[in-house]
């Protein structure tokens, strides 16, 4: 058996006026979605546990059958382990988002989605007027690692925190709270952010300490399920999960973890994966959806949904011929409603289909949506009975 695990990140959203009352999900052509969850089995999965924040590493964890009150160590600690930072004794590894600051507020968490070339130069900046360790990641994502007594030192997710004086929301401890106003000196008349007014777009002219960690320990996938998986992601806290339980990770050209990515190169090079002998299992994400909740962009996020659809997997479909026995689970890692552009903690759909259609049982949802999979044949699934339920049906 070969296993393909589709993330659309954010993509589950609330009704909305503009779209008749209807949810992203329900409003876009997604054929390809509606056709798995008509010759699938459908359900409602509850990524974030009680009393957790809602994000993609606490989603993550959870889809993978890792309990995240066990296992998360912090979003800091599992992005320095996508890029391969070796955190020692000691270290507190946060996540380092270039944002922009104007009038006092935190007005962009991803300083115009800098590209990761200019983004690198102001990072060497930063290391330097710093005298810290900051390590360049992709975008607007950077590792910033402090040794000592650092839990709880950070700040609040700027996304969650966008239009707020940044006064008003720095974190209480005198180091990040410092090192965070040091850096607008060092940024704010650096030549790329000279460059990226004059060209009209957001300057990266001040940085954002959130998400601290300490250096991950996870049992292996492998050791728990006898799969042996790789995970296609261009974000960082994606790839730093898959590290820490044992995946192969695999870098697709083009990939960006924006609204630009290669959707259907993800979705190539899953397949190609899956064809060989050394994988059974690939956890394909694609962040688009999420960055569009975010933007609050209707629009966006509709061409995200689709192009997910579509590129994502239709081309798996087109593709999977020669993969003699397929499943995939197919589902959304959290909402990023267009209302309130952040993340929220509602339950979020999901569907389990076998290319050989082999399941006992089957449901009466024919489309891929929120609300159509609450009559779905699983019902409401918490913890790790939803990734043991796709191995093992």
């Amino acid at each position: 058996m070969r296993y393909l695990i589709l993330i659309g990140d954010g993509m589950a959203d609330l009704p909305l006026d503009e779209l008749h009352g209807r949810t992203i999900l329900q409003a876009a052509d997604t054929p390809n979605m509606d056709l798995l969850a008509k010759e699938g089995l459908t359900g409602l999965f509850r990524s974030i546990p009680e009393g957790m924040p809602a994000g993609s590493d606490i989603a993550t964890l959870s889809i993978l059958g890792y309990d995240p009150e066990i296992y998360h160590p912090g979003r800091g600690a599992l992005e320095a382990v996508a890029i391969g930072i070796n955190l020692k004794e000691g270290d507190v590894a946060f996540r380092c988002n270039l944002i922009t600051v104007e009038d006092g507020k935190i007005a962009d968490y991803a300083a115009g989605h800098i590209r990761s070339e200019e983004a690198e130069v102001l990072i060497e900046a930063l290391r330097d007027g710093l005298s810290c360790d900051v390590y360049p990641g992709v975008g607007y994502r950077h590792i910033l690692v402090l040794n000592g007594d650092f839990e709880g030192a950070g700040g609040n997710p700027p996304h969650d925190i966008m239009g707020r004086k940044v006064m008003d929301e720095l974190p209480k401890n005198p180091v990040t709270r410092d090192l965070i106003l040091r850096s607008r000196k060092i940024l704010e008349e650096h030549p790329i952010n000279i460059r990226r007014r004059r060209e009209g777009k957001n300057p990266a002219n001040m940085i954002w300490l959130w998400g601290e960690g300490r250096k991950p320990i996870m049992p292996r996938f492998f050791d728990r399920f006898r799969v042996r998986g790789a995970v296609i992601s261009a974000v960082d806290i994606v790839r730093g999960i898959g590290r820490c339980i044992g995946f192969d990770l695999i870098d697709v050209p083009g990939a960006t973890g924006y609204f630009d990515t290669n959707y259907r190169g993800k979705a190539e090079y899953a397949i190609e994966a899956l064809r060989g002998d050394s994988c059974d299992l690939v956890f394909l994400h694609v962040e688009a959806p999420d960055e569009a909740g975010h933007a609050g962009s209707l629009e966006e996020k509709l061409k995200a949904v689709e192009a997910f659809d579509h590129e994502v997997l239709g081309t798996v479909l087109d593709e999977a011929q020669e993969i003699e026995q397929l499943r995939i689970l197919l589902m959304p890692d959290h909402p990023t409603p267009l209302k309130v552009r952040t993340h929220t903690r509602d339950p979020v759909p999901f569907c389990i289909w076998s290319k050989e259609r082999d399941f006992e049982k089957t449901d009466d949802v024919v489309s891929f949506d929120e609300h159509a999979v609450k009559n779905g044949f699983f019902g409401l699934v918490e913890g790790d009975r939803l990734i043991r339920s796709f191995i093992e049906l």
